[in-house]
């Protein structure tokens, strides 16, 4: 998978909301291999989104950078493949 720039969240913790820096980010459910596809999400001038996958609801914090989640251990960083 290329680096977009876009982030990645998931919800490994089965929390019912995740606070999220963007408006304009990925999806993933759980970590692979547990994952729905990947889903863009786009909340335009909206505060919250739902996940059609996966239930999550997501809530613009602009007191977070774009690639912050709350709770920790939300966002999602693929890991290279090991050599």
């Amino acid at each position: 998978m290329a680096a977009t720039g876009i982030p990645h969240f998931c919800n490994d913790l089965g929390v019912p909301v995740i606070e999220v820096g963007a408006r304009e980010f990925m999806c993933i459910g759980a970590t692979p291999p547990f994952d729905h596809p990947h889903i863009f999400l786009d909340m335009g001038h909206d505060t919250e989104i739902v996940c059609s996958y996966c239930s999550t609801l997501y809530r613009y914090n602009p007191a977070l950078k774009a690639d912050e989640a709350r709770p920790d251990g939300s966002r999602w960083q693929e890991r290279p493949a090991a050599a």
